[in-house]
């Protein structure tokens, strides 16, 4: 199944002026990351994406620039509003804790399949998607 483009950016919890959460929308330009304010200091991302259709997710590739954990859940906006997000991909471990203190392996994606790290969504997939990244010394997502 071909990828499933983003539509827009629903939510966001901080972005640099410079390198915006709008990033995350251009497929043509991947290696431009989204990172968190200069002044946020509290060490987490989050971002609430809406999807173009529901889908069945089998696979999500996740470009990474110094997040040091990642949690993806996932819902519908059909669900009522007090319905909680399901954990698509539980709290993951992008870098360990010595690449992160040296500054080592600080990029790269993952690959995360059905099956392998998180859980099957063959239900129509999420037309939301929420992303979750944290690190002591901030984040980069692209």
């Amino acid at each position: 199944m071909a990828p499933v483009k983003i539509s827009h950016v629903v939510s966001f919890s901080s972005q640099d002026p410079r390198y915006p959460v709008q990033n995350l929308l251009n497929p043509d330009n991947p290696r431009r990351p989204w990172l968190s304010c200069p002044q946020d200091k509290s060490g987490q991302l989050k971002v609430e994406l809406q999807l173009e259709r529901a889908v069945p997710i089998g696979y999500i590739d996740v470009g990474n620039c110094g997040c040091a954990f990642l949690q993806i859940d996932v819902g519908r906006s059909s669900w009522p509003l007090d319905r909680a997000f399901v954990t698509l991909l539980p709290a993951t471990m992008l870098m360990s804790l010595t690449d992160s203190k040296q500054g080592k392996n600080h990029s790269g994606v993952r690959m995360f399949k059905d099956g392998k790290e998180g859980k099957s969504r063959k239900d129509g997939g999420g037309l939301y998607e929420k992303q979750s990244c944290s690190t002591k010394e901030g984040c980069e997502c692209y």
